[in-house]
């Protein structure tokens, strides 16, 4: 057996990690279909991506002849293509756990029975969303997607290093709007509520794409400079002066750090030094190289 067929097979079988993963993925499929089968599903909500692409087909196809196709099969037909682009491009067992993913909320949408909280569709369209950005938050800190549109957010903020979610918030309004056309806008318009609702949690809860900048003031620079390339392999600018109030030598790294490297890595220089000053900045956007950790 060759060398590189030893590889491929090594990155796909399970590792200890890879359990707790799934088990991330287990409870996100699980408060991802309830959800649809409850707030979604009672409210008559369109939840945008491809699982609203499919509950679209679905119902129209319901609407005007009278069929009903399950939503697993349309769901699998549509994420065909983006599961063969994310194993080819971004990583091979990413796409098996996202797979795992689909599968099980695809299935379990169609095994949950619908339950009732509340029938009041602001509520379900504002805890609907919530709860479906908690549901794709825990897909993805199992690095892994709930499928569709998720997994071009994934290609793109890999390939460009930007946050995507806001331009998926776009693309998910597109076809809210085709929705409004054939259900009503009142359905639409609460769909976009859900579906903002749902984006404003994946920002908040998950922020690997999003960009830090650390500014730190300590008289180890050396020192601070190894924890930064050790916790996250980023770089730093290490430049001099004169504290003005002791009129002592210090000086300033410069960073750039990945949103969810912030809270490790902050722990650490702080531990290393503990009378550092450090001043964090929320950066907009970034052109040149950044080191991003490939999707496995």
């Amino acid at each position: 057996m060759s060398n590189n067929i030893k590889n491929q097979i090594t990155t796909i079988i399970p590792t200890p990690s890879d359990f707790k993963r799934i088990l991330l993925i287990i409870l996100g499929a699980v408060i991802f279909s309830a959800n649809l089968n409850s707030f979604v599903h009672v409210a008559a909500l369109f939840p945008g991506g491809f699982s609203g692409i499919s509950l679209l087909i679905q119902r129209t196809i319901e609407k005007f002849a009278g069929v009903k196709i399950p939503y697993t099969v349309l769901y699998f037909a549509l994420n065909a293509v983006p599961v063969v682009i994310s194993f080819k491009f971004i990583g091979k067992k990413f796409t098996l756990f996202s797979l795992l993913m689909i599968a099980l909320s695809s299935i379990l949408t169609d095994i949950i029975p619908p339950i009732e909280f509340t029938n009041d569709i602001l509520l379900c369209s504002i805890f609907g969303g919530i709860i479906n950005g908690i549901a794709i938050t825990c897909c993805l800190h199992a690095d892994a997607t709930s499928g569709g549109t998720d997994f071009i957010a994934i290609y793109f903020s890999e390939k460009h290093g930007i946050d995507m979610w806001n331009y998926i918030f776009t693309m998910n309004v597109c076809v809210l709007i085709i929705a409004g056309f054939l259900f009503g806008w009142e359905t639409a318009l609460y769909s976009i509520i859900f579906q903002f609702s749902s984006t404003q949690v994946l920002n908040r809860l998950y922020r690997r794409y999003q960009k830090i900048t650390m500014l730190i003031i300590t008289e180890k620079p050396d020192e601070l400079y190894q924890v930064i390339k050790e916790t996250t392999n980023h770089d730093a600018t290490k430049l001099t002066g004169t504290g003005c109030f002791k009129n002592a030598e210090k000086a300033l790294l410069y960073t750039v750090v990945s949103a969810d490297e912030l809270g490790p890595l902050s722990k650490s220089l702080k531990k290393h030094d503990a009378s550092a000053f450090i001043n964090v900045l929320k950066t907009k956007e970034i052109f040149g190289r950044f080191f991003t950790r490939a999707k496995d």
